[in-house]
């Protein structure tokens, strides 16, 4: 076998058995472990020249960036046999002000946004992607928690990171810590329009443990994973995401993914509500040269499960838009609005999606952004208003108050 071959089989054994781990698949009790290598089909060490760095290369597709934040052209590092290697990577942090706080959460505070580097290997037949550091997930509506908490209740220092096979031919494949297909916004800060994630993102999950097999022709590309959905470490979780480009301004992606058993346990990460869903999207996308717009809906289905405490059939709907103009000066205005909707009441055992079973909410964000080349700075006016909320499920230390607004400023580098 070549060297180089060699070399990357070593890899792709061992990254799968790190980011994969034990495969559960159903309830609590049902596993089956990853196969291991056998240890007589090892290679030998190979020995690794030094490795060399040289000039920028053209931006990467990963991580997703929808603007109007854009990344810089990563480092290109000749690692020998392992080939070319792509390094990016973010410093940012924010500070935040908001009124009727709730028990849990401040009046305001301050916190690292994201201190993470991208490494990957995007060309050949194995690919790999590693985004590693630290991040928070500021969103609407929910206490803003500090980034040692976010990550170690969340995804840990290395929230995403896959092998990719892409061979010739319109299929490819993945397996590891992949990033959800579901909805419209992605899981961290830089890579969305606005600073926070939107009330629709909270019923999303973000990242899955998961294998994932790709399909691209011409106008239509289309994916389809099996996973453990919400981080749940149960794979139990279907999610297929199909688009198709009518031209170089216009998309239309259908998205959607269920828990096709029952997980019967709760974590941050994985609320057992939500991990026990269905989820379907339908989002539209246009690009022009000074702006986009994205239009989106979304419905969630929560059957009944009495072990997690849902006596009645439930459901919630929403939609979003979300844009973004270029102005003069390295300015940019970017914003969101919403709408969302739950079904059920307290008295018939629904589910609690939002601010009580029944509530509803409305959100809306405007996002001043600015970048020249590395740096970026950006404001956020934020507002979110509840109807038919529960006492004790809404804003204030009580949980009584409708409404909340916040403020925000976030400042980094992008290299």
């Amino acid at each position: 076998m070549p060297t180089e071959r060699r070399s990357l089989a070593v890899i792709a054994v061992l990254f799968l058995c790190a980011a994969c781990g034990t495969v559960r698949a159903g309830g609590a009790g049902q596993s089956q472990s990853v196969p291991q290598a056998s240890s007589s089909a090892t290679p030998a060490p190979v020995a690794v020249a030094a490795p060399t760095v040289s000039a920028d290369a053209t931006p990467l597709t990963t991580p997703a960036m929808v603007g109007p934040l854009s990344a810089g052209s990563p480092t290109m590092v000749d690692a020998g046999p392992f080939g070319k290697l792509a390094i990016n990577g973010i410093l940012s942090g924010f500070g935040v002000w908001q009124n009727n706080p709730t028990s849990s959460d401040s009046g305001g505070t301050a916190a690292i946004s994201n201190g993470q580097v991208f490494l990957q290997k995007a060309s050949g037949v194995v690919q790999f992607y590693l985004q590693a550091g630290a991040y928070a997930f500021p969103s609407l509506g929910t206490p803003i928690l500090s980034t040692s908490s976010t990550v170690s209740d969340f995804y840990d220092g290395l929230p995403v990171a896959y092998l990719k096979l892409a061979p010739k031919g319109p299929f490819s494949f993945q397996a590891g810590k992949l990033p959800t297909m579901i909805g419209a916004e992605d899981t961290f800060s830089f890579q969305n329009a606005d600073i926070e994630r939107g009330l629709l993102w909270n019923q999303e999950n973000a990242v899955t443990r998961a294998v994932q097999v790709n399909y691209t022709a011409k106008k239509l590309a289309a994916s389809l994973s099996w996973g453990d959905g919400f981080y749940s470490d149960r794979w139990n979780w279907l999610t297929g995401l199909a688009t198709y480009t009518f031209n170089a301004a216009n998309s239309l992606a259908f998205a959607g993914g269920g828990n096709l058993g029952q997980t019967g346990y709760s974590t941050i990460a994985a609320p057992a509500v939500q991990n026990n869903s269905s989820i379907y999207n339908v989002i539209y996308t246009q690009t022009a040269k000074n702006w986009f717009v994205q239009p989106y809906f979304q419905y969630t289905h929560v059957p009944v499960y009495y072990g997690i405490g849902v006596a009645h059939a439930t459901s919630s709907q929403g939609e979003a838009i979300i844009g973004s103009y270029t102005l003069p000066h390295h300015m940019f205005m970017a914003g969101r609005f919403e709408y969302i909707s739950s079904t059920g009441n307290v008295d018939n055992g629904s589910a609690n999606l939002l601010y009580g079973p029944g509530s509803n909410a409305v959100s809306m964000t405007v996002t001043p952004t600015y970048q020249n080349k590395a740096f970026f700075t950006r404001g956020e006016v934020s507002y979110v208003h509840t109807g038919s909320s529960t006492a004790g499920d809404a804003f204030g230390k009580l949980g009584t108050n409708t409404s909340q607004v916040r403020g925000m400023l976030e400042a980094g580098f992008l290299f």
